[in-house]
C-alpha cells in the first residue's frame, strides 16, 4: 500500500511548524502565517560517495592570505569590511524600492569595469527592463551579464556552464525548487534556495549577493532560516521621504558590524557620500533653541548629527511623546532624570525628538545632546551653534565617559565646532586641539550651567 504524503503547516514568519492549521502561529504569535505543506512519503536511497571527509588538525590546514575583491563603491567595501571575500554568500535586505536592485547592479557595473565577468538574476524584472534600468543609470559594464531566471535547477547549472567571478540573485525570494511543493517565496523554498546558494558559493569560490525583502515587521522574510547560514548580513536602511541611504552590517564573519556607508539617492542612481557630518548638517540653523549637535561613532567613523527637541504645552489629557530616530525608553528615561535632578517639570507637556536626516542614533553617548536639546527648547534658550555634545547620562545625573571621544572631537574641530563638553571621566584621555575648547562636567546640572546658566 502507497503511503500518503504528510500534511504540515509552517509558519512563513517564524519557520515554526504544527500538524494543524491555527489562525495564530504558537511559536511567534504571528496571525495568519501557517501556509500548508506536503511532504513526500518513501524512502530516499542515500548514493554511497567514493570521498569521504576526513578530520584534519586545524593547526595543518594551509591558510594564503587573499586579497578582498575591490568594487569600486568605497562606502560598499567599508561595510562589508575592505571588499569582498572569495566564496562569501551575502544577504540584502532592506523595504521595497529603498534602492537593494539599484545598489547590486551599480556594484556589478563597477566591478566589471574591472574585467569582472558579473551574473545578475532576476526574478522580478525581465531582461528588458535590467536594460533600461541599466542605460538610466549608466550601469553598463563590458562583462555583466543579465537573464530573468527562477528556476533553481536553471540558475545553478547556468552558473557551473559557464564561470562567473560574482553572482546576484534579486530576489531570494522569487527563486524555487520544482521538487519542493511549496510555493515561491514560502520558508521550506527559501531555505532550499539558500542551502544550494551556499554550497554553489563554498565549492566553487563565487561571492555570491542573495536581495531579501523585508516584511511589515521590519525583518527578512525567513529570517531564521537564512541569516545563520550567510556569512554577511546587510540592511539598507532608510527613508523614502529622505534622499539618504543608509548600508548596515548586523552580521560579518570577515570584518566589523559596526561599519556603515552612506549613500544619497538621486535621478541618476545611489552616490557616496564621504563626508556624512557635512552633509547632514548642511541646513542647520545658525540660531534655533532646541538643536544641538553630537557626535556617534558608526564603527571607526564618527559622524556629526543634529538632534532637534520640541517641548510644548499638551491640549490633550495623556501628553504626546513622538521620538524618530532615538530610542523611546532612552528619551523617557533621560526625560525623568530631568524631572528629578534638575526640578524640569516636563511631565504635563508634549515632547517630540527627530534626528534630522533619518539617520538612527542607539548609542548612550548621545544623551547629553538629548537632554540639551529638551532643556534648550523647554527655556527658549538656544545652544551655540559652534558647541557639540558629548555624553552619556546616568539614573543619578551624573555623565558618564564614551568611547572613542578623542575621534568624536577631531571630527568636530574639523567641522568648524570651537567649543565641546565632556565627561570629566575623560579628561586626561585627550589631547589638545587646535581652535577646539574642551569644558568638562561631571553632573547634568554642571552642563545646564554652562549652557543656560541654570541654577
Amino acid at each position: 500500500m502507497q503511503k500518503k504524503d504528510k500534511v504540515t503547516f509552517r509558519c512563513q514568519s517564524c519557520g515554526g511548524q504544527t500538524l494543524k492549521w491555527m489562525g495564530k502561529c504558537p511559536d511567534c504569535g504571528a496571525w495568519d502565517t501557517l501556509v500548508e505543506e506536503r511532504i513526500r512519503s518513501g524512502v530516499i536511497k542515500k548514493k554511497h560517495s567514493s570521498f569521504l571527509a576526513e578530520p584534519v588538525l586545524i593547526d595543518s590546514v594551509a591558510v594564503e592570505e587573499t586579497d578582498r575583491i575591490k568594487t569600486g563603491v568605497a562606502e560598499f567595501d567599508r561595510v562589508l569590511g575592505g571588499g569582498i571575500v572569495d566564496g562569501s554568500l551575502i544577504l540584502i535586505g532592506g523595504d521595497p524600492g529603498i534602492g537593494k536592485s539599484t545598489l547590486m547592479l551599480q556594484v556589478l557595473s563597477s566591478l566589471s569595469v574591472t574585467g569582472k565577468k558579473c551574473l545578475y538574476v532576476s526574478g522580478e524584472e525581465s531582461v528588458r527592463q535590467l536594460s533600461m534600468r541599466g542605460k538610466r543609470l549608466d550601469s553598463r559594464g563590458p562583462s555583466l551579464f543579465v537573464v530573468s531566471e527562477t528556476d533553481l535547477d536553471s540558475i545553478l547549472a547556468m552558473v557551473k556552464l559557464s564561470k562567473y567571478d560574482t553572482l546576484v540573485i534579486d530576489s531570494i525570494q522569487t527563486v524555487f525548487h520544482p521538487d519542493v511543493s511549496s510555493t515561491p517565496g514560502s520558508v521550506t523554498q527559501i531555505r532550499e534556495a539558500a542551502m544550494q546558494f551556499m554550497k554553489l558559493a563554498k565549492t566553487t569560490g563565487i561571492p555570491i549577493f542573495l536581495v531579501g525583502h523585508v516584511t511589515k515587521v521590519g525583518a527578512i522574510a525567513g529570517p531564521r532560516i537564512m541569516e545563520h547560514m550567510v556569512d554577511t548580513v546587510l540592511y539598507f536602511e532608510g527613508d523614502k521621504n529622505h534622499v539618504f541611504r543608509i548600508l548596515r552590517a548586523v552580521k560579518n564573519r570577515f570584518g566589523s558590524t559596526n561599519e556603515i556607508g552612506v549613500f544619497e539617492m538621486n535621478e541618476k542612481g545611489l552616490t557616496q557620500v564621504p563626508n556624512p557630518s557635512a552633509v547632514f548638517l548642511s541646513e542647520r540653523s545658525a540660531v534655533a533653541p532646541g538643536s544641538v549637535v553630537t557626535s556617534c561613532m558608526e564603527g571607526t567613523r564618527p559622524i556629526l548629527v543634529e538632534i532637534q527637541g520640541l517641548v510644548s504645552t499638551s491640549g490633550l489629557g495623556t501628553p504626546r511623546r513622538t521620538v524618530l530616530g532615538l530610542d523611546h525608553s532612552r528619551v523617557a528615561l533621560i526625560v525623568a532624570v530631568m524631572e528629578k535632578r534638575l526640578g524640569m517639570n516636563l511631565s504635563g507637556l508634549d515632547i517630540f525628538m527627530n534626528v534630522i536626516g533619518g539617520v538612527k542614533i542607539v548609542e548612550p553617548a548621545a544623551d547629553l545632546a538629548v537632554a540639551a536639546a529638551l532643556a534648550s527648547s523647554f527655556l527658549d534658550k538656544p545652544v551655540d551653534n559652534k558647541t557639540t555634545l558629548i555624553g552619556e547620562i546616568g539614573l543619578t545625573g551624573e555623565i558618564r565617559s564614551v568611547s572613542h571621544v578623542q575621534a568624536r572631537i577631531n571630527e568636530a574641530a574639523k567641522m568648524g565646532f570651537t567649543k565641546c563638553l565632556v565627561p570629566r571621566s575623560t579628561l586626561k584621555q585627550l589631547s589638545k586641539i587646535s581652535g577646539m575648547t574642551i569644558e568638562s562636567i561631571s553632573f547634568l546640572k554642571d552642563a545646564m550651567e554652562v549652557l543656560f546658566e541654570w541654577q
